[in-house]
């Protein structure tokens, strides 16, 4: 268990603007933050920070929390593993108690595949640095390709040994569990017939240097590895030697089509340099790094994915997308190309010269030519394609028609239409055609999505109408929005002293009812309470009153009451329902009006009203409902109701009283 000092120290050291911006390219919106959501596929940002409150909200998802919340929701993290990442983060030390052995088996099936991934980049990387074949072969590779002994460190590179079952023996005899071993795919099992009870077990990577592939947060999520000799003997599976490459499999931790290789070291650097250079291999990865270009990923061999694409729209809207020299690989490539084009992103394409790709180039020239190399030779995507195919087609008039309409196409792809007319623009003179012909080109690649679109829309229309004629819209639930404003208060202005109006039913000299107002100071919780209390009111939603009394205890004993520090110790479905009600109304908030002379009245110069009318209308919604249930009951029964009439009218005209007081007409 981590203690508690070790907690609070992490929220208050904490920065989530700073935590988050690690993950996602964070824009300032006036106090807050705005930037695209982590969470689902979107193009207009609708997730939000605030630093001044600590807490984030993303409108298009719904979810919402604190620093620990969003680790838990973006990287799967327990709340010790989230805890654990901000104190590294912040240099801050754990204090924590030895777990034992029911802790560690309470632990859930994520993070033991986790640890044993953990464990085996660890001791990849001891046997790569301690080991005589480690050092003899993986480590002379690594040195070969130029890495230094810092960057192997830093990129976590190991060696497998070339035996049978070294790794699964080395784990298993460290009380990892075979049943993980094999999920994450490390270790192949195979039933054995003669010893059912005993299978034969397999190092899925035996005689290969290793490539640790991490998350954007850090952690292990699988492997590459590299075979190093030159084995051309076929397998016994008839299908050729043993693969070059060779990732782990699919599994609950790692998702190819999801991973770039590199952004875990990428991250900070894509957003400050608000560029994304992608790549093909490990190698290309780590050499431009260690020259000093380090906003630079790899889909790791494997075709590029919308996925892995949006990974880097979070950070950037920019992709430079680096080919080595062999031409014959570059049209496959153009299709992830179109992909890039589709999530609205802005795509340069840069070749290297005939013999050369990222890792060699950056290995031969340092980091100033390569930098001016990339500047000068980056090409927008169109100029690029256009140029590439045009040579194919050559003096060819049907294939150069087929050259334009793909390169047509792939404007096609791109949702902004004014890009889209700019490059049909460009297009048309490079290709020396006219832009009306283009025009109409993309017209007719356009045509079917257009003609599904509304067959789309009429479908829609047609389940709108049906849902018009059968359905009322929604009712609002006026007690849950208005328990719901208690809570904000509470929140924002707790501690806050106020001048409040309180109001006292009394009998004037004619003997009606009238409201006669009093002055009283105090905090605007105490307030709250207090007119709670009075008037025997309880909030009727479970998640607001159990937030409420946790509150008003907080307020009662914390003169230095923050919402920071309150949530730290609250469970995260309070923690997302809090930074909610923060938060939904930040969405809408106007900001810079000062620049053009407008100066509107902030919220907190009118707490003591706002706080009034909620309670007043508090009130007046649950007179209305006992009257309502009065009303029923009197329909219902058949016996003297004259008390119950007489409740009615007293209702009636405290009701009267209070609407008045609101500045609210009865109908």
């Amino acid at each position: 268990m981590i203690s508690k000092t070790t907690i609070d120290q992490v929220y208050e050291t904490a920065r989530l603007e700073e935590v988050i911006g690690d993950f996602v390219q964070l824009k300032k919106a006036g106090s807050n933050f705005k930037g695209l959501s982590p969470f689902s596929d979107e193009r207009t940002p609708s997730f939000m920070v605030s630093p001044v409150k600590q807490i984030w909200k993303d409108f298009s998802s719904g979810k919402g929390g604190n620093v620990v919340a969003f680790l838990m929701e973006h990287e799967h993290f327990t709340y010790p593993e989230a805890i654990k990442y901000l104190a590294k983060k912040y240099n801050i030390e754990v204090e924590e108690t030895e777990r034992t052995d029911e802790q560690k088996q309470e632990a859930n099936e994520r993070e033991s595949m986790y640890l044993v991934s953990e464990f085996a980049q660890e001791h990849f990387s001891r046997m790569l640095w301690e080991s005589e074949l480690g050092k003899a072969i993986g480590l002379t590779y690594f040195k070969e390709r130029g890495f230094t002994d810092e960057t192997i460190k830093k990129f976590g590179l190991g060696y497998c040994l070339d035996q049978w079952d070294g790794f699964t023996t080395a784990a298993l005899d460290k009380g990892y569990k075979l049943n993980y071993l094999q999920k994450t795919g490390l270790t192949i099992v195979k039933e054995d017939a003669n010893n059912p009870n005993d299978p034969r077990k397999f190092d899925r990577f035996k005689g290969r240097v290793m490539f640790p592939i991490h998350s954007m947060s850090g952690r292990v999520l699988g492997f590459g590895g590299r075979i190093l000799t030159n084995d051309k003997k076929p397998a016994r599976s008839g299908r050729g030697g043993a693969a070059k490459y060779l990732n782990s499999p699919e599994s609950d931790i790692y998702h190819k089509s999801k991973v770039l290789y590199g952004i875990y070291y990428a991250k900070q650097a894509i957003a400050k340099e608000d560029n994304c250079y992608l790549v093909e291999g490990y190698t290309d990865v780590i050499q431009l790094y260690q020259r000093g270009i380090h906003n630079v990923v790899s889909s790791s061999g494997t075709a590029l994915t919308p996925e892995q694409i949006r990974l880097i729209n979070r950070l950037t809207k920019n992709i430079t997308v680096l080919f080595d020299g062999d031409a014959a690989g570059l049209r496959a490539s153009l299709r992830g190309i179109d992909l890039i084009l589709e999530q609205g992103m802005n795509v340069k394409v840069c070749t290297f010269p005939e013999g050369e790709d990222p890792d060699s180039f950056a290995k031969n020239n340092e980091l100033e030519d390569i930098t001016r190399y990339l500047q000068e030779n980056s090409k927008d995507f169109i100029q690029f394609k256009a140029s590439l195919l045009v040579e194919e087609a050559a003096n060819d008039p049907i294939k150069r028609a087929d050259t334009v309409r793909d390169i047509v196409n792939s404007i096609s792809k791109i949702p902004d239409r004014i890009k889209k007319e700019i490059y049909i623009q460009e297009c048309a003179q490079i290709m020396n055609i006219s832009e009306a012909v283009l025009f109409n080109t993309l017209a007719q690649i356009g045509k079917k999505d257009i003609t599904d679109a509304s067959k789309k829309a009429r479908q829609q229309q047609k389940a709108f109408d049906v849902v018009k004629n059968e359905q009322l819209p929604e009712k609002v639930d006026v007690q849950y929005e208005l328990e719901r404003k208690i809570i904000e208060l509470l929140l924002l202005y707790g501690n806050k002293q106020e001048q409040f109006e309180d109001l006292v039913l009394k009998e004037n000299d004619e003997g009606d009812l009238i409201l006669e107002p009093e002055s009283l100071e105090a905090k605007v919780y105490e307030k709250i309470y207090l007119d709670l209390q009075d008037d025997e009111i309880e909030l009727t939603n479970a998640h607001f009153k159990n937030i409420y009394y946790k509150l008003i205890e907080e307020l009662n004993h914390k003169e230095d009451f923050t919402i920071n520090t309150f949530i730290a110790d609250l469970d995260q479905d309070m923690v997302a329902e809090i930074s909610s009600i923060l938060m939904e109304e930040e969405k809408y908030m106007l900001h810079n009006w000062e620049s053009k002379d407008i100066y509107p009245k902030e919220k907190q110069f009118g707490v003591s009203q706002l706080v009034s009318e909620t309670i007043l209308t508090l009130r007046c919604y649950l007179i209305k409902r006992r009257m309502e249930t009065l009303q029923n009951s009197t329909e219902e029964s058949t016996e003297d109701n004259s008390e119950t009439l007489e409740e009615i009218m007293n209702y009636l005209q405290l009701n009267k009283l209070l609407n008045k007081k609101l500045n609210r007409v009865l109908s």
